[in-house]
């Protein structure tokens, strides 16, 4: 087979049909999962560049393979770009998701049996901070901080009590589902009254950090992770930043420890990235990101929504539905019949199973990277109630995703 001679749609038609029906879903639902983005069409030409075919074992200068050359120019420029970006000490752009970032930090100082202390998966953290059926829960033991019942903030002098009483090696400050600034100064005081590490997965928030619209952890923390996607509006991936002292142990950890060859086309797609967030305009788009979720959380809150913590300092909100007669997975079903993609979520002290769940978390950034302005977030939030009102009419079903369609028309994706 001569590769020059065949196109996608050509060589794979089933392949080629489903990219385009992707396409075709993007460009006519409106994406409200606070984990998505669309990136530029100058990241997607770069992570679908031909950098695809090298193989680059090992960083720049230091490769197990001939002809790395061009490879040792990308990431160079990714890790000088995120160390701008972050004032980072130390950058590995390496990982491939913000889950193997999480384990290069603990892999580098922690012990198979080391407790860390992270926030409980059901009150808005992650998998990845010590879930029991993930590979942080199974390897390290597991103590979880969540919110108060009562304010949906997280109650620092909790953490405290707790990291006093089970002294962990590891804290873990950050989350996938808060929508309130998070203090690492405190977590800093903490973690070194206990003599913990201090790790801060910004997976979330790492783009409104850049453009310093969110308290950054450079200061205080050991490790920062973060995914490239969400926020940061890059390819997805992952990244690892840390102090000079621990750069050495970070970079052995992730090669060899836990992977092998990097992907170097989707290292040239980051580098895109972070030369985008660099800009003015980005920081402009974060601004918008955060007026949006305002705008959106407002309108909820309006139409009898309860939200949890009772607003939204970044880009996200966690809705509790216990009020509205309807469950996470309805609503999510229902609103995806209406051209609306959500995704149901647990919410704090949740009696639900997660695969059903008592809300659905709602963000900004990839609507906001299609243009939608203030004014769009709140004909959003009516369609959302108009929907969860009357799940089971299909004629308000039919007016709604015709509502949907109307406002996925004005703002092209691409």
């Amino acid at each position: 087979m001569n590769v020059n001679d065949d196109s996608l749609k050509s060589a794979d038609p089933d392949i080629y049909d489903a990219i385009q029906g992707e396409r075709e879903r993007e460009q006519n639902k409106i994406v409200l999962i606070a984990s998505e983005n669309y990136v530029s069409r100058a990241v997607l030409e770069a992570q679908g560049s031909i950098l695809t075919n090298k193989y680059a074992e090992g960083y720049p200068g230091k490769r197990y393979y001939g002809g790395c050359e061009y490879a040792d120019v990308v990431e160079s420029k990714a890790i000088e770009r995120a160390q701008k970006l972050f004032g980072a000490d130390h950058v590995n752009v390496q990982p491939h998701s913000g889950s193997q970032a999480n384990m290069a930090a603990y892999m580098s100082v922690l012990k198979p049996g080391d407790t860390i202390l992270g926030m409980d998966l059901k009150h808005g953290g992650h998998l990845s901070h010590g879930a029991k059926v993930n590979f942080s829960g199974m390897i390290y033991r597991d103590v979880s901080y969540g919110v108060d019942a009562e304010t949906g903030y997280i109650n620092y002098d909790l953490v405290r009590d707790l990291a006093l009483a089970h002294r962990p090696r590891m804290i873990v400050s950050g989350a996938s589902a808060y929508s309130r600034i998070i203090d690492f100064g405190k977590f800093y005081s903490i973690a070194k009254e206990v003599n913990a590490f201090l790790l801060a997965d910004i997976a979330h928030i790492s783009g409104l950090i850049a453009a310093g619209l969110h308290p950054s952890p450079f200061p205080y923390a050991d490790f920062v992770t973060s995914s490239t996607h969400k926020t940061l509006r890059g390819p997805r991936g992952g990244m690892i930043m840390c102090k000079s002292a621990l750069a050495r142990a970070v970079d052995k950890c992730i090669f060899p420890g836990i992977q092998g060859g990097p992907l170097v086309h989707v290292i040239a797609a980051k580098a895109v990235a972070f030369r985008e967030a660099l800009t003015g305009q980005f920081r402009d788009y974060q601004r918008a990101i955060l007026r949006n979720a305002k705008r959106l959380c407002d309108e909820l809150t309006k139409r009898g929504y309860r939200i949890i913590s009772g607003g939204t300092d970044n880009h996200l909100m966690l809705v509790d539905l216990g009020n509205k007669n309807i469950n996470g997975k309805e609503a999510e079903e229902a609103l995806d019949k209406a051209g609306i993609t959500v995704n149901k979520n647990a919410i704090p002290y949740d009696n639900k199973p997660s695969t059903i769940t008592s809300g659905i978390r709602l963000g900004t950034p990839a609507v906001t990277t299609r243009g939608f302005t203030e004014e769009t977030m709140g004909d959003v939030a009516d369609v959302i109630d108009t929907v969860l009102q009357n799940p089971g009419d299909e004629q308000n079903m039919k007016v709604q995703r015709q509502r949907v369609k109307s406002i996925c028309e004005r703002f092209p994706i691409y």
